[in-house]
């Protein structure tokens, strides 16, 4: 009986980990020093004149840097019921309003909190920024060929694809909601610039210019495919009604006056 209930526990307590429900139990937790203190994927740009400016990585990963207009802002990502899902948030920095640059270690002994539940990573900052909130950074996960995120903060954006990466193409380009400007620079990166956007949320898809080469030669092939069947096709009938003529078996009825032989038999 003992070992039923042992076993019937511990196998509650693994239900409650696989649903993240012993974490909404337990409360908020701390994030890692050693995580939020990680290098970069991509130099933070401090000196940006955008309310948020997101580079993202070709290894699908993005930075991030908002000017925040609050001590508090919550960091996740909407699962496809609408709930909300914590992102994974490392290479945390804190830009002051005198230009001043923090790392995560150095905002918590300022009496700063980097909390997360299941739902959201939540930063808090010291009370003395309260005045001038400054700029918060960070690093983290996207989805290769697609940003999808909230818009933390209102108003300015600017997106920054990697390298070759385009979004003309309507079969594999999507913007949401619709960009100001788009341009692209020496080094063959796509800047999206929006001038102020209020939606809850904001979607980049997009594409290397290769997969139009690769799109339009499948696309001639299947084509090549069609035209031969198409072909093929036309000759089996051509031969199906030949044959049927040396057989005396293509005759019009309304011209038989009854008058021949049966077909064959001429």
């Amino acid at each position: 009986m003992n070992t039923r209930l042992v076993l019937g526990t511990a196998s509650l307590v693994f239900l409650l980990l696989s649903a993240g429900c012993l974490g909404a139990i337990m409360g908020p937790q701390d994030v890692s020093n050693d995580r939020l203190n990680e290098p970069p994927a991509a130099e933070y740009t401090w000196d940006s004149d955008r309310d948020a400016h997101i580079a993202v990585v070709e290894n699908a990963t993005f930075s991030a840097v908002y000017d925040l207009n609050s001590t508090e802002v919550q960091l996740f990502r909407r699962d496809g019921l609408g709930g909300r899902n914590a992102i994974r948030v490392s290479a945390l920095q804190y830009q002051y309003d005198n230009g001043t640059v923090i790392n995560a270690t150095q905002l918590k002994a300022r009496g700063g909190t980097i909390k997360q539940t299941r739902e959201a990573v939540t930063v808090t900052l010291p009370e003395e920024t309260s005045a001038a909130p400054g700029k918060l950074a960070f690093t983290s996960t996207s989805t290769p060929k697609r940003f999808s995120l909230p818009t933390f903060v209102k108003g300015s954006y600017e997106v920054v694809l990697p390298p070759d990466r385009r979004i003309d193409f309507f079969l594999f380009g999507q913007v949401r909601p619709n960009y100001t400007d788009r341009s692209v620079d020496d080094q063959s990166r796509t800047h999206i610039v929006w001038d102020d956007i209020q939606t809850d949320s904001m979607l980049v898809q997009f594409y290397l210019q290769r997969d139009l080469t690769i799109f339009g030669g499948i696309a001639a092939g299947l084509v090549l495919v069609a035209l031969g069947g198409l072909f093929y096709y036309k000759r089996q009938i051509e031969a199906l009604e030949e044959q049927r003529r040396d057989l005396g078996l293509n005759v019009d009825i309304e011209q038989d006056d009854g008058d021949d032989p049966p077909p064959g038999m001429r």
